[in-house]
């Protein structure tokens, strides 16, 4: 009876996989079909145009990534429904820079209700962008049904900033808390060895302590008050405020409010954080107002990014001369993988590939990554002091974070770039191990054995940590972290003590950094773009993004994403503009993302550079 139970579990289930496998499958063929039907749509209709007087609108769905990497067909089924959605940082500066120069186009709008963000520097380098934009003397309009501080922070550039009545403006500064599960750990009886050289670096501490140490609270205040002020005063300068008067409403919001009678719209226009208040309907009077109607839809006459760059990229000459840009974005990993992590096998073979390709005359090494392993940090640093060698400039260029392993792999450019908000340092080193020997003993488990030498059988996480194998983790440990100051010594023009005075784990921004000798110069991609191609010696060249290979599946359904946004089909509202995901279920999709972050970690000896810190 039992065994029949079983069977009759084990075929339910079994019937269970293959239909959840049919949905999923049956889902990306009929995306597949929805795309071939639109690429036949748009290679049939007649060939399509920028309007004259059209407005360029700048609606970011999701997250502002630095390359987009595509989610497997099953992420559809977690709770929330579909992703929210990514878009590239260069697509949008890209096609703010068409448009400033673009005599069709009349002006510029900003959207920003499916914005989720992006870090702190993106928004920043998006927002130079449109300021640059605004020297045309084309106007920037935008509007929100509501702002979080990062939305506030795209839209407050414009010209002319709208707010739903009902709205309101959340600036709330920013914060660090971590989860410190030390107390836990001791009640199960789990050990956690920490082996490590900064006192300020605090990736282990959530194991180790209960509360934030001295030290990080320390590095960590200088941060964000660092990367306050740079969102605080681009606000300041772009609302004609002073940087005082924002941190007046952000500091003073429960008596804005009591002044407003609890009306959060109300209290935001009065600290002038807006322009005027507006409906839909009122918003889509005003667009037409300013830009005129389409005379095929009699809609506003606008024309969306993806459409935009597609025309744009039609008319725009070739060059015979390239600059390569390899974005590394994401935790640093051993071995091979595909985009949306930095594989050191993989991005091994991207640098080289670049290196033998002669119509490449530089490469840019973008960079968005927090660390990770040790072994494949230097794997990918020595490919590119390789390329250097080869005659090829190497121009690193930070993004949001490029820390610890990202600032490693940085050491092996020509020059490094900066934003000013950028998250950048760490310059220290850690391994961690597991004891589980206290925990199994409660449970009556024994384990007993023999060996032939102390290491034999000593990283076993069901024994305790041998002494000697303590040791030598540390010993190994101090040794990286001397390897981690010569090196960038090396690159940096200074001496390993010089280094370690900066260093120790500490967490700087990258206006910080370039002040101590970090980084050489501040500046976006296009600038570190720029600093390639003087560098090389070139003025006319074309930009190339070699990425690591994907399935047949991946380019297929990215091929189709990219037709639909051709034809404007904003193909991220429709699948992920549905219900939102609740607080339970985006604590639990938080937890997921942590655990998988760690089930990559796969250094050969165990060994990582990475910063407990996230980009704002």
């Amino acid at each position: 009876m039992i065994r029949g139970l079983f069977r009759f579990l084990f075929n339910m289930l079994r019937m269970f996989v293959r239909l959840l496998d049919l949905v999923v499958r049956g889902a990306f063929y009929a995306l597949m079909i929805f795309g071939i039907g639109a690429l036949v749509a748009f290679f049939l209709r007649p060939e399509p145009a920028v309007r004259e007087g059209s407005a360029l609108v700048l609606r970011p769905v999701g997250m502002i990534v630095e390359q987009a990497a595509l989610e497997p067909p099953l992420a559809l089924l977690r709770a929330g429904g579909a992703p929210a959605g990514q878009m590239r940082l260069a697509d949008l500066v890209e096609a703010v820079k068409a448009a400033r120069d673009d005599k069709r186009i009349a002006a510029l709008v900003i959207e920003t209700d499916e914005l989720v963000g992006g870090g702190l520097s993106k928004l920043a380098e998006l927002r130079a962008a449109i300021e640059d934009f605004k020297t045309s003397g084309k106007p920037v309009l935008a509007r929100g049904e509501r702002f979080t501080q990062s939305q506030y922070y795209l839209a407050s550039v414009a010209d002319e900033l709208h707010l739903s009545a009902d709205g309101f403006v959340l600036l709330r500064g920013l914060a660090r808390y971590g989860t410190y599960f030390k107390d836990a750990l001791d009640r199960l009886g789990v050990k956690v060895h920490v082996f490590r050289v900064g006192e300020y670096k605090s990736f282990s501490e959530p194991f180790t302590r209960s509360d934030m140490s001295d030290e990080d609270r320390e590095s960590s205040r200088d941060l964000l008050q660092g990367l306050w002020q740079v969102m605080r005063d681009d606000i300041a300068a772009s609302r004609k405020l002073s940087p005082e008067a924002v941190d007046a409403h952000v500091n003073g919001i429960r008596d804005a409010l009591a002044a407003s009678a609890g009306d959060a719209a109300q209290a935001a226009l009065a600290a002038g954080l807006v322009d005027r208040f507006s409906t839909r309907d009122e918003w889509r009077a005003r667009l037409i107002e300013r830009v005129g109607k389409d005379p095929d839809n009699d809609d506003i006459r606008r024309i969306g990014v993806g459409r935009y760059l597609a025309l744009v990229g039609r008319e725009a000459d070739s060059a015979d001369e390239r600059i390569a840009v390899i974005v590394a974005q994401g935790t640093i990993v051993d071995g091979m993988e595909p985009s949306g992590v930095v594989a050191g096998d993989t991005f091994a073979r991207l640098i080289r590939s670049v290196r033998e390709d002669d119509s490449i005359k530089a490469l840019v090494m973008r960079i968005d990554s927090p660390g990770g392993s040790a072994w494949a940090s230097e794997l990918i640093r020595h490919e590119l002091e390789l390329t250097r060698q080869a005659g090829k400039p190497v121009i690193a260029s930070m993004s949001s974070v490029a820390a610890s392993g990202g600032y490693w792999i940085a050491a092996g450019a020509d020059e490094i770039w900066a934003a000013p908000a950028t998250v950048t340092g760490s310059i220290g080193i850690f391994g961690m191990f597991p004891e589980f020997a206290e925990p199994l003993r409660r449970l009556g488990i024994g384990v007993d054995g023999v060996a032939t030498a102390p290491l034999a059988g000593a990283l076993d996480p069901r024994r305790p940590l041998d002494p000697v194998a303590a040791d030598a983790m540390q010993l190994s440990i101090e040794h990286g972290y001397r390897r981690f100051l010569e090196t960038v010594a090396r690159a940096r023009g200074m001496t390993p003590d010089e280094v370690d005075a900066v260093a120790r784990g500490r967490v700087w921004t990258g206006a910080a950094a370039a002040e101590l000798g970090l980084v050489d110069q501040l500046g976006g991609l296009q600038a570190a773009v720029d600093a390639a191609a003087r560098r090389a010696g070139i003025e006319r060249y074309e930009v190339v993004w070699p990425e690591a290979r994907e399935s047949f599946e991946q380019r297929l359904l990215r091929r189709l994403m990219r037709a639909g946004e051709e034809l404007g089909i904003e193909l991220g509202l429709q699948l992920g503009g549905g219900s939102r995901p609740g607080a339970l279920a985006l604590v639990i999709d938080e937890m997921q993302t942590a655990a998988g972050e760690l089930l990559r970690w796969n250094d050969p000896q165990h060994m990582y550079l990475h910063c407990l810190c996230e980009a704002p």
